[in-house]
């Protein structure tokens, strides 16, 4: 059997020369087309500097794995082979970094790139929804505010009518401060339903920007002229979310409850009466109450809208190929397997060689090929012994028989030693 691998071995020679170059060369390619989008300059520069370099990583490539598919088989010593496994981690390590990543991104650039932007224009969703929120949040504010509106509304018509408050009906004191606070408070909710229209505006161009960056990624075309026209879009719709985040009325609203208590002048009781004047001052101090009481809860509210988390402004940045796919690299394993894998398989044609030339050493011995010797090289021996002069033949001959004899006598001695060693167990057998 170990003629049979030793003679497979021979044959298989020249094809595992050829696939270590049809390897180093399919990833010399791969690394050309991702090192190309790296590159910075002219149209010439990047083409020569990426051939340079993906020339390189070929030869490095192939005489590596020359080096050890040539040597590492034969190594017999467990510390030899230790130290060359170590080399071959190295080696492959640093072939994964100058090449291998760069085969993914030519084999996945693009799909990464494009799903850089799904994932950008998610977030940018995300951002324009948060600002919207954010915005409308004020707008819970206006079923209070209409409200008090109301409630004061109502109060100043049964005073105008019934004279609920002070008993007294007519347009009096009490009346024209219950207007007034029903009007302020009104222009109050006139302002936070005008800031919803300017809010709704800027979220439809929000989405309007949106479904244009969707359509950009779905695009058939070249993903860098996409990129380029995905990062005007992006920088639009940043700028609508930022003036989203300033259309919020919420500061406005704490402002405007804090002046409606803080302004508030009672006016003079102007009734007929001093009853009735007493009257007007309770239900006047009775208003004041209820105006502070309203301010601090709009207040309150409006710093609990103040207290949200702003949106932080995203900013675009744009990918090259290989760094989305680094960036990506768990959605693109099979683009890193099938890039490694280019540089890393004649590893396993070692280990094959590795397994075989074990084999065969069990089979023939450790020695024989230190013993062994080919027809080529018997005839180089024996012309090499023809054309030595006579009397140096002599000498060998002379030599050769003495060291035959040498080999005899020892055997013999060998031979007396153990038939001593028998005879001598032979009588104790007996005794």
């Amino acid at each position: 059997m170990s003629q049979n691998l030793r003679r497979g071995i021979h044959r298989l020679e020249l094809t595992t020369k050829i696939t270590l170059a049809i390897l180093a060369l399919a990833s010399g390619v791969y690394t050309y087309l991702g090192v190309r989008g790296l590159l910075q300059g002219t149209g010439v520069s990047v083409f020569f500097g990426a051939v340079v370099y993906a020339t390189a990583v070929s030869v490095g490539i192939y005489a590596f794995w020359s080096y050890l598919i040539q040597f590492a088989p034969h190594i017999r010593d467990g510390g030899t082979r230790r130290l060359l496994l170590f080399g071959m981690l190295i080696g492959s390590a640093m072939i994964v970094a100058m090449s291998s990543w760069l085969n993914a991104a030519a084999l996945a650039g693009g799909a990464a790139l494009e799903q850089h932007l799904a994932k950008t224009t998610e977030d940018y969703q995300d951002l324009l929804n948060k600002a919207h929120n954010n915005a409308l949040a004020a707008q819970s504010l206006l079923p209070d505010i209409e409200l008090a509106v109301k409630r004061f509304e109502r109060l100043a018509e049964q005073e105008q009518i019934e004279g609920a408050l002070t008993g007294t009906s007519g347009s009096g004191t009490v009346v024209q401060l219950l207007r007034q606070m029903s009007l302020q408070l009104d222009g109050l909710g006139q302002e936070v339903r005008s800031s919803r229209e300017a809010t709704d505006a800027l979220f439809e161009q929000g989405g309007r920007r949106l479904a244009d960056m969707r359509q950009i990624v779905s695009r058939i075309g070249s993903i860098d002229d996409r990129s380029i026209a995905f990062s005007e879009e992006a920088v639009a719709l940043a700028g609508i979310i930022t003036a989203l985040q300033q259309t919020s009325i919420a500061p406005s609203v704490k402002r405007a409850s804090q002046d409606l208590s803080a302004s508030f002048v009672a006016p003079a009781a102007n009734g007929g009466s001093e009853d009735l004047v007493g009257r007007q001052e309770a239900i006047v101090t009775r208003v004041e109450k209820a105006i502070n009481a309203q301010s601090k809860a709009l207040s309150r509210a409006a710093e609990d809208i103040l207290r949200l988390e702003p949106v932080k402004p995203l900013r675009f940045k744009p990918l090259s190929t290989a760094e989305a796919v680094l960036l990506y690299a768990e959605d693109f394993l099979p683009s890193w397997a099938g890039a490694i894998s280019i540089d890393l398989l004649p590893a396993v044609l070692i280990l094959i060689l590795s397994g075989v030339q074990a084999s065969i050493r069990r089979e023939e011995g450790h020695d024989l090929d230190e013993n062994h010797v080919t027809v080529a090289e018997l005839n180089r021996a024996l012309k090499l012994y023809s054309n030595l002069p006579v009397q140096t033949r002599k000498i060998i001959h002379e030599k050769g028989a003495v060291l035959q004899e040498e080999k005899e006598e020892q055997a013999e001695k060998q031979g007396a030693v153990t038939n001593l060693v028998e005879v001598k167990k032979g009588f104790k057998d007996q005794s």
